[in-house]
């Protein structure tokens, strides 16, 4: 799961637990080939069941080995994240399914100082994303402040009758327009570097420049509360060391030949991890989780959908393979998804059992997702309190690949066992575990490994992975469906408005 680049809920009653182990007859784990119909003779409970842990754990016992043959990770643009695709390309491809692998490109930021001395006073600066790099021994130059108005920094007017401006480092204020234009206008008018001021007294964090853009001069984030000393400054000296590479990466792509294609469903997880660890729980337990689901449903099930399996590169680096995805549709392909279900981190080992709030009941963070999302809430709530647990809503807060999809209007919904978020005590209280940690305590780091997967809760979101799919496989019409036809396109029109 990504850091947030660019909620979990409140209280409820305490319930036991019941480990999901997935004890399917061997009549349950075959789903048939399409005899023609659309109708599905899937029964979503007893496929379910079909997604066996232990088969899950297989799945990262080798993507904990893979790690561990290329340098311990399974990042963008290695050899280990390489090893992952043909991992879960060759292991779906031996299952009937036909798989692409279509490369994109990306590029990836990185920060090695950001300082600024203003007059000898160090003060807090942040590097917005993709800034150019002042090189590690920076720039020195006079601070020229620009006047506030409707548009800061936004049109080349706002430079007039302002003296110094060449060769300077100019303060802007944040709002009116993108931090991208704020550059080119500053970078046209002659400007050696810019400062932006935050409309808050905190640093200016998790912004960035857009990468297609081609920024030509160094940008840095500042606190309201620095901006008179910065501009009260005789001298500035920032340092803003940061390098932009571009790289290429592949998504993993196999579907069903059998299903309706005008009602896809797209199922899917990430599958690099960091640099800094083998990438277990994040997102290990989506990928085994969602890769044994597509085993076990093979390529010519009968059901009603179409389901189209999806593994995304540069997650970590900002949901890069889900967004170039997304963004390949044409309108047509893009109505043709019902919906999106998502899965990252299913294993956190002081886990939560969560579903995401796509009614925006809980009132946290972000707004509902697209018309849907509250069905597939609903759909994964009920199938999870059938088997003894009460989950909670977490928010829409686009730290994961749901994000282009509902950005595109596209229903979303999954399950989720927590990242960096600490546990409430009333979470502590329904479910177990630390109350005052973290879900995932080796949230991106080299602990990230299988001795830290909680078994039990991976189990019981492995079979929630199965049960969606097969549920809406079936059918995605009805009280917790999406919208079809017609109501599709106007719903999807209405929410991206």
């Amino acid at each position: 799961m990504a850091r947030g680049l660019w909620g979990q809920a409140g209280p409820t009653i305490a319930v036991v637990l019941l480990l999901v182990a997935g004890c399917a007859s061997d009549d349950a784990a075959s789903v048939g080939v399409d005899d023609g119909s659309r109708e599905s003779s899937l029964d979503p409970y007893t496929f379910a069941d079909t997604v066996r842990i232990d088969a899950v754990t297989a799945h990262l016992t080798e993507l904990e080995r893979i790690a561990a043959e290329h340098d311990g990770n399974r990042a963008l643009a290695t050899s280990g994240y390489d090893a992952s695709v043909d991992y879960v390309a060759g292991s779906l491809r031996d299952a009937g399914f036909e798989v692409q692998t279509p490369e994109f490109d990306v590029s990836t930021f990185e920060v090695e100082t950001e300082t600024l001395d203003a007059g000898g006073r160090s003060l807090d600066v942040r590097a917005l994303g993709f800034s150019p790099s002042t090189g590690p021994d920076g720039l020195t130059a006079r601070p020229v402040r620009i006047p506030a108005d409707e548009t800061p920094g936004c049109e080349p007017a706002d430079y007039d009758g302002i003296e110094g401006v060449a060769g300077s480092v100019v303060l802007v204020d944040r709002g009116s327009c993108t931090f991208a234009v704020k550059e080119q206008v500053a970078a046209d008018r002659g400007a050696a570097a810019l400062l932006v001021v935050n409309s808050e007294d905190a640093p200016l964090s998790d912004a960035g420049l857009a990468e297609d853009t081609d920024p030509r001069i160094p940008v840095g984030g500042l606190a309201a509360g620095e901006a008179d000393a910065v501009a009260a400054a005789q001298t500035l000296t920032l340092v803003l060391d940061t390098t932009t590479e571009r790289r290429s990466s592949r998504n993993v792509i196999a579907e069903t030949t059998t299903g309706s294609p005008d009602d896809v469903v797209v199922v899917g997880a990430h599958l690099d991890s960091v640099p800094e660890g083998p990438g277990i729980n994040d997102n290990g337990t989506g990928v085994a989780s969602v890769l044994e689901t597509a085993l076990q449903l093979g390529a010519e099930p009968v059901v009603a959908n179409k389901v189209r399996f999806a593994f995304w590169g540069a997650e970590e680096v900002g949901l890069v393979g889900s967004t170039r995805y997304v963004q390949g549709l044409s309108d047509d392909e893009r109505d043709d998804i019902a919906l999106y279900l998502n899965f990252d981190m299913l294993g956190s080992p002081n886990p939560g059992y969560l579903v995401f709030d796509g009614d925006d009941s809980d009132r946290e963070g972000e707004g509902p997702g697209p018309d849907g999302s509250a069905g597939i809430e609903r759909t994964f709530a009920r199938f999870l309190g059938e088997r003894g647990i009460t989950v909670s809503g977490t928010d829409f807060d686009g730290r994961s690949d749901y994000g282009p999809f509902v950005a595109a209007g596209i229903p979303a919904g999954g399950v989720f066992s927590g990242a960096d978020d600490v546990k409430s005590d009333e979470q502590a209280a329904l479910w177990g575990g630390t109350a005052g940690e973290t879900f995932d305590p080796n949230y991106h780091t080299a602990q990230d490994d299988t001795t830290n997967v909680d078994r039990a809760a991976l189990a019981a979101a492995a079979a929630s992975v199965g049960y969606g799919t097969a549920f809406y496989a079936q059918s995605v019409e009805g009280p917790d469906g999406v919208p079809v036809g017609d109501a599709r396109v106007q719903a999807r029109e209405t929410f991206t408005e």
